[in-house]
C-alpha cells in the first residue's frame, strides 16, 4: 500500500488467491486448442460477425498491424486464413471489445476501488471513451472537455522552472506518425528527456549491436530465418511471447534447418508445433521444433557460449574446418586477443557454472559445426542482467567466428516485444540525440531542438521521486506495472504534479497518478481514423526493419476520441503557441505532411516517398555486410567477463516470465495452459530438489523477498509449483514479482533492469489457506 496525500491505492494487485489448478504441462504449442481458446475470447468480448471479419484484416496488405508483438507478416503471399495467432487474436479482443469505461463507470467507481481489484479485472473493465481528470484530493475521474485538457497540460508545463522537469514517455503501440510528432514537440519544447519502453527490454541489444555492428537492430529478415541451416534461440518463448514465430520455425526445419534452445525452462512452444493452418499437423502430430534444448542456469549464458566455442575450436585446429578465416582476416579485429582470452579458460568450470552436461553441450557443438548459415535470436532472458550488454556481444562474437552476418540465411535476430517499438525509435524516441539527427530538425522545422541528453526510465523515475521531474505524461503503456520497483515507481509517480496519460484502455497506472491526472482516450490500431470523410492511415516498423501501412477498420469506440497524432498536435500547440515555427495542427490533421517530415529529417526513410502496400526495409549496413561506416570499417571482438553470483545456500535467482495468457502487462486471463497452470497467477516455479533442500510442499504458500543496499523487498504468497528448471533458480510472472526488483540495480551501460536475475529469498507464509485442485493431463 502507497500513500498518497489525499489518496490510498493498491500500488500493486492484492494477493488473492484464485484456485490454482494444475496439469502436466503441454507438449506442444497452439493446435485446435489454440484456435478454440482465440476465438472464444474475440467472440466473447467482439461478438461472432464481428470478431470473424476483424481478424481477417489483422496484418493483412490492406488492412491494420496486430496491437500486439512486432513479429514481421511474410513479404509475399499472406494467409486468408488469417496472419494472427492466439494471443494476437487476445490482442485485438482486448482493444475491440464492446465493454465501455465512461464518465458513469468513474463516477460509480473510485480510483481506491479500482485499484484494490485485479491488474485482470481492470484490464476487462473495457474501451476508455472520454478525456477524464482526477482533480488534486479528489477520488473520483471526472468528465472534461478535450479543449479544457489540452489547458490543464500547457498551464502545468508552462509554469515549470525547466523544461527538463517534463518526461515524456512512449510504449511500442503507437505509430510512426505519433512518435515523431511526440519527440519533435519535447524537443521544441526543450527537452530529450524521452524515455520508452525499450529501456526496460531490449537496451541492452541495441547498445551492443551498436557498439560492436554499428547498428543497434537486428540484421536478418524473415527469409532469412527459413534458410538458416541452425538457429540459436537464446532467453525467448516463442510460443507465447511471440507464436507466429513457430510458424517460420517450422518452415526452416521442413527446409532442413536446425534448431539449438537455450533457456532455464524447456518451453512448450519450442517442442512441438501444431499449426492450426494445415490440416495434416492434425494427423501428424505437427512439426518437432527443437533439435538440442540446453536448460542453462539463469545468466550462465557466456560460460556456455564460451565452452561451446572452445570446443568448436578444437575442432578447428584438427583441420575441420569450423571457423570462417576469410570472414575473421577480412571483417574482424582483435581476434587473436579474443582467442586467446577465450582459450585461458577452464572448460571444466564453464561447463559447471553453465549448469548444462558436457554431452548435450556436444550434441549443440556438432550442430554448429558444420552450419554455415547461423542466425541467434534471443529477448529478455539475455538482457535484463547486470552483464546484459555483454551477453548480447558474445552472441556475436560467435556469429563472427563462424562468418555468419551480413549473408543470406545468417545473422543476428533480437525479437522484439511489442508492435512498433523499433520503429518508435527509428523516427526519434531517444533520450540522446545525434548532432546530425538535430540540424536536419533545424533545418526542416526552423527551431533550435534540445540538445542536452535526457533521462532514461530509470533516470525519469529516479529525478520524479526526488522532485526534480514534476511532469509525467506517457504516450500508451501501462508504466507503473511494466516499471521495475513497484512502490519506488508508484511513490514517483505520485510526487508528479500533473500525470497524462493517452490510452485506449484503463490500467493501473491511471490509479497511481500525480496530484491531478488525465487520461485521454485515443482510437486503437483495429479503429478507422477519419478525417473530413477521409479515412487516413498510419505507419509501423517491424522487428525486422520493413516499414508498412496499417488502416483500421472498425467504427470507432466512441465518438470522444482523438487519435494519438491530434492529441499530440494540439497539447503542442496550446504550449508552444500560434507563432510556433512548427504548424502543429496541420500536421496533426495530415499524416501524409508528417511522413513527408520525417523522409526529410530520419535518414533511410525516403521510402515513404512512393509508399505503397508492400511497404519498404530501411537501410541495415549489417544486413547487406558493409562494415566499412565503423571507426576502423572493421568488427572488432569483445572481451567479455564471466558473470559471477556469491549466494549463500537461503537464495536463489528469480527470473520474472511471462503466463500464456499474457502481453507484456496486459492480462487476458488466468491459465498458463502451456506451462499447465491454470486459474491463478501467484505462482513459483522451482526445482523439485530445491523444494525438498527447503522442506517445500508442492502448492506450499511461501513469501519472497530480495535484499539490495540495505533495504528489503517482499511480496507475498506463491504457490510453490516442482518444474523443471535448474538448481538455485526459480521464475514467476511480472508484474506481481516487479516490487522485488531494485531501481538501481541495472545492465552496465544500457541501464535495463535486472528483472531476469533477481536475488532471493524464500519465507514459508504466515498464511497457507487457498483452494487448489490437482488435475490429470
Amino acid at each position: 500500500m502507497s500513500i498518497h496525500p489525499n489518496r490510498k491505492v493498491h500500488v500493486v494487485a492484492p494477493p488473492d488467491l484464485t484456485g490454482i489448478r494444475i496439469k502436466n504441462p503441454a507438449s506442444y504449442a497452439a493446435g485446435t486448442l489454440g484456435v478454440k481458446v482465440a476465438m472464444t475470447q474475440a467472440i466473447e468480448e467482439m461478438g461472432a460477425v464481428r470478431a470473424f471479419q476483424t481478424l481477417a484484416k489483422m496484418n493483412q496488405k490492406e488492412g491494420f498491424d496486430c496491437p500486439g508483438c512486432a513479429w514481421p507478416d511474410p513479404d509475399d503471399k499472406r494467409s486468408v486464413l488469417g496472419e494472427y495467432c492466439e494471443n494476437g487474436a487476445k490482442a485485438l479482443a482486448e482493444e475491440a471489445t464492446l465493454k465501455r469505461v465512461d464518465p458513469a463507470f468513474f463516477q460509480q467507481h473510485s480510483i481506491q476501488e479500482i485499484s484494490s481489484w485485479s491488474d485482470y479485472r481492470i484490464g476487462k473493465s473495457g474501451r476508455l471513451t472520454h478525456p477524464m481528470i482526477l482533480k488534486s484530493g479528489r477520488r473520483h475521474y471526472e468528465a472534461i472537455s478535450w479543449s479544457d485538457a489540452f489547458a490543464v497540460i500547457a498551464e502545468h508545463l508552462q509554469r515549470l522552472d525547466s523544461p527538463n522537469e517534463a518526461v515524456f514517455y512512449t510504449s511500442g503501440r503507437s505509430s510512426n506518425e505519433a512518435a515523431f510528432l511526440y519527440a519533435l514537440m519535447a524537443r521544441a519544447y526543450g527537452t530529450n528527456n524521452l524515455p520508452d519502453c525499450s529501456n526496460m527490454c531490449h537496451e541492452s541489444s541495441g547498445v551492443a549491436l551498436g557498439e560492436m555492428l554499428g547498428i543497434g537492430k537486428g540484421s536478418v529478415t524473415l527469409d532469412d530465418l527459413h534458410k538458416a541451416d541452425v538457429v540459436m534461440i537464446m532467453g525467448q518463448n516463442p510460443g507465447t511471447n511471440h507464436p507466429r514465430m513457430l510458424s517460420s520455425l517450422q518452415k526452416l526445419k521442413e527446409n532442413g534447418g536446425k534448431i539449438i534452445s537455450i533457456n532455464p525452462l524447456a518451453e512448450a512452444g519450442l517442442k512441438k508445433f501444431k499449426n492450426p493452418q494445415r490440416p495434416k499437423d492434425y494427423f501428424s502430430g505437427g512439426t518437432r521444433l527443437t533439435d538440442v534444448h540446453l536448460a542453462v542456469k539463469i545468466n550462465q549464458d557466456i560460460p556456455l557460449l564460451k565452452a561451446m566455442m572452445i570446443k568448436l575450436n578444437e575442432k578447428d585446429q584438427r583441420g575441420d574446418k569450423i571457423w570462417d578465416w576469410n570472414f575473421i582476416r577480412s571483417q574482424t579485429l582483435d581476434h587473436e586477443t579474443f582467442m586467446a582470452q577465450l582459450m585461458r579458460e577452464d572448460l571444466d568450470e564453464l561447463v559447471k557454472r553453465s549448469g548444462v552436461s558436457a554431452s548435450s553441450i556436444d550434441e549443440a557443438v556438432e550442430q554448429l559445426a558444420s552450419a554455415k548459415k547461423i542466425i541467434i535470436c534471443w529477448a529478455m532472458g539475455l538482457t535484463q542482467h547486470r552483464n546484459g550488454v555483454e551477453n548480447i556481444k558474445e552472441c556475436v562474437n560467435l556469429l563472427l567466428l563462424k562468418g555468419s552476418i551480413g549473408k543470406e540465411g545468417a545473422g543476428t535476430c533480437p525479437v522484439r516485444g511489442h508492435s512498433n517499438v523499433q520503429g518508435d525509435r527509428s523516427v526519434g524516441i531517444v533520450s540522446k540525440p545525434k548532432l546530425e539527427s538535430s540540424q536536419r530538425i533545424r533545418e526542416v522545422f526552423g527551431f533550435d531542438p534540445a540538445m542536452d541528453a535526457g533521462m532514461d526510465t530509470v533516470g525519469a523515475i529516479q529525478a520524479m521521486h526526488e522532485g526534480k521531474a514534476k511532469i509525467f505524461m506517457a504516450l500508451g503503456g501501462n508504466f507503473a506495472c511494466a516499471a521495475s520497483d513497484s512502490f519506488y515507481t508508484a511513490e514517483a509517480l505520485q510526487r508528479c504534479d500533473l500525470t497524462v496519460s493517452i490510452a485506449t484502455k484503463l490500467n493501473r497506472s491511471h490509479l497511481i497518478a500525480g496530484k491531478t491526472s488525465l487520461i485521454l482516450p485515443t482510437l486503437g490500431r483495429s479503429e478507422e481514423d477519419k478525417f473530413q470523410g477521409q479515412q487516413r492511415y498510419v505507419t509501423v516498423e517491424n522487428s525486422m526493419g520493413k516499414v508498412h501501412k496499417s488502416q483500421g477498420k472498425l467504427a470507432p469506440a466512441s465518438e470522444h476520441l482523438m487519435s494519438e497524432p491530434e492529441i499530440i498536435a494540439n497539447i503542442a500547440h496550446e504550449v508552444l503557441g500560434a507563432q510556433h515555427p512548427v504548424r502543429w495542427l496541420k500536421l496533426g490533421r495530415d499524416y501524409q505532411l508528417i511522413r513527408e517530415k520525417i523522409s526529410a529529417t530520419v535518414a533511410g526513410f525516403e521510402g515513404y516517398k512512393t509508399l505503397d502496400r508492400e511497404g519498404f526495409y530501411l537501410p541495415n549496413h549489417a544486413r547487406a555486410g558493409d562494415f566499412s561506416r565503423l571507426p576502423e570499417g572493421k568488427i572488432r571482438f569483445s572481451l567479455n567477463a564471466l558473470p559471477d553470483y556469491d549466494l549463500s545456500e537461503d537464495e536463489f535467482l528469480l527470473m520474472t516470465i511471462r503466463s500464456h495468457d499474457q502481453f507484456n502487462t496486459t492480462i487476458y486471463g488466468l491459465d498458463d495452459r502451456y506451462r499447465g497452470i491454470y486459474n491463478e497467477r501467484r505462482v513459483l516455479l522451482m526445482n523439485e530438489q530445491d523444494m525438498k533442500d527447503q522442506a517445500l510442499e508442492k502448492l506450499e504458500l511461501v513469501d519472497i523477498s530480495s535484499h539490495y543496499g540495505g533495504q528489503l523487498r517482499h511480496v507475498e504468497l506463491f504457490h510453490v509449483i516442482p518444474y523443471q528448471i535448474p538448481r538455485g533458480n526459480l521464475a514467476a510472472y511480472f508484474p506481481e514479482t516487479n516490487p522485488l526488483v531494485p531501481i538501481d540495480q541495472y545492465a552496465e551501460k544500457s541501464r535495463t533492469p535486472i528483472s531476469k536475475s533477481i536475488i532471493v529469498k524464500l519465507k514459508k507464509s504466515r498464511t497457507q489457506s487457498g483452494v487448489f485442485e490437482f488435475a490429470k493431463m
